[in-house]
């Protein structure tokens, strides 16, 4: 009567040809990793029918393991795919969306082993796009906007700030016909840099603005279907509340940040994204730990 297998890979199957990749929140890293390497088996094909779609859906499923583990391999592995992919393009859209793509994977790389030139290079690169569709203007809009902000926590200079929450706040809007998942990061990295500047300047116009950022993340990402984005919402609120008490000295304002890391840890479980997991376990027993790393 139940044929529950079926049904799951019927699922699995729709969410493949889906440009939302929101979807990969629901299977743990392993699932992740072979579902990139089975795409790319397919792209590699002589028979695939559309290996620039499939080059880059496997470019992408790497650089969401690569982003919950940490693994420099499938990161690597995220690059090699992306490049492929650029040598399938057909349209001047195609080459700029590989050119993005190659982009997020400088982002990522970035933030999982430094190095200020990625950021350097993905900026000039994303700069020199041209692309005709809005989706596809709208998507380096929104690449630009967040190496940007990471170029600008880097310098802790409040002038690059504030320009980068403007770029921020324009992405955001122009997100909207883009997949959630890009909507989300930006509001992510928007809440991260509103709070890193707003505790340095003492600004309550930024905490509240990334208070209002990490609760719309909270209330929109369903434990159910977004766990990953709901438990880096709250870890980031958790760690701007005891960034916050740090400066007052208020025990009671640090007991509630560790209580939203405590929340953030009952949304995955360890396999589902190691980094995540090692981030929400570990912050909360370190009160020395910056707020710039805290937000990473």
């Amino acid at each position: 009567m139940f044929e529950f297998g079926r049904d799951l890979r019927k699922l699995f199957e729709k969410a493949r040809e889906s440009d939302d990749l929101g979807w990969l929140e629901l299977i743990g890293a392993d699932l992740v990793a072979a579902e990139a390497q089975s795409l790319a088996i397919d792209a590699g094909r002589v028979s695939c029918a559309h290996p620039f779609d499939t080059w880059m859906r496997a470019s992408a499923l790497w650089r969401e393991h690569a982003r919950r583990t940490g693994r420099r391999t499938s990161l690597d592995r995220a690059a090699a795919a992306a490049s492929d992919a650029a040598r399938h393009t057909a349209t001047p859209d195609q080459t700029a969306a590989a050119a993005i793509e190659s982009g997020e994977i400088h982002l990522l790389r970035f933030d999982l082993f430094g190095g200020p030139e990625k950021l350097t290079a993905a900026v000039a690169d994303v700069q020199s796009l041209t692309a005709d569709r809005p989706a596809t203007q709208s998507a380096a809009a929104a690449l630009h906007a967040r190496l940007t902000a990471r170029r600008a926590r880097l310098s802790g200079e409040a002038g690059p700030m504030l320009d980068a929450a403007a770029l921020l706040d324009a992405a955001l809007h122009g997100a909207r016909g883009l997949p959630p998942t890009v909507g989300d990061d930006l509001r992510l990295d928007r809440a991260a840099l509103g709070l890193e500047a707003g505790v340095a300047r003492r600004d309550g116009r930024l905490l509240d603005q990334a208070g209002r950022d990490l609760r719309t993340l909270v209330e929109s990402a369903s434990p159910d279907y977004r766990p990953l984005t709901r438990a880096r919402a709250l870890a980031l609120a958790g760690a701007g509340l005891m960034a916050l008490a740090r400066l007052a000295k208020n025990e009671a304002a640090a007991a509630q940040g560790r209580a939203l890391y405590a929340a953030a840890a009952e949304q995955f479980t360890a396999d589902h994204s190691p980094l995540d997991w090692v981030a929400v376990q570990l912050a909360p027993g370190d009160a020395d730990t910056p707020l710039a790393r805290l937000t990473e």
